[in-house]
């Protein structure tokens, strides 16, 4: 759903989606860029992140799986991000979106270019919202 949603809303593939789902699904995966998503809870939970999502969020699969997405930004900064998410959520797709992002363990992180787009199943409801990114830089505490 996360790639169909892609390509739902820029007209383009976020990956090669030649072969299988599981092989589409193990390039998604070892990506050179971030991918990220949540579900629609009332305080939405991450439901994927690549590998590098959980590297960058020093988290292993199970804790990303287990967080809720808003903790991915820190208390001042979350404020900004529900505004970010709700843009994308009425229109569907984002780009160029830039922002700071907060680690498991505290590391900050300047997100930039990111795309975020709503996450669709086969009958074009929304399930969620996913993101993707491939600069970021590291921030001084403070």
């Amino acid at each position: 759903m996360v790639l169909d949603s892609y390509r739902h809303w820029t007209g383009e593939e976020l990956i090669d989606r030649t072969g299988t789902l599981q092989e589409q699904g193990h390039r998604l995966f070892h990506a050179p860029f971030v991918v990220a998503s949540h579900g629609t809870e009332a305080d939405p939970i991450l439901n994927y992140g690549n590998a590098l999502a959980l590297r960058l969020w020093e988290m292993s699969w199970q804790e990303f799986v287990a967080t809720p997405s808003r903790v991915t930004a820190e208390p001042v900064n979350q404020a900004e991000r529900a505004g970010m998410l709700q843009q994308a959520a009425t229109q569907g797709l984002i780009r160029n979106y830039r922002g700071i992002r907060i680690s498991r363990t505290g590391k900050r992180f300047l997100v930039e270019q990111a795309t975020v787009w709503n996450v669709l199943d086969q009958h074009q409801h929304k399930v969620g919202q996913a993101a993707t990114f491939s600069t970021w830089t590291p921030v001084s505490p403070g």
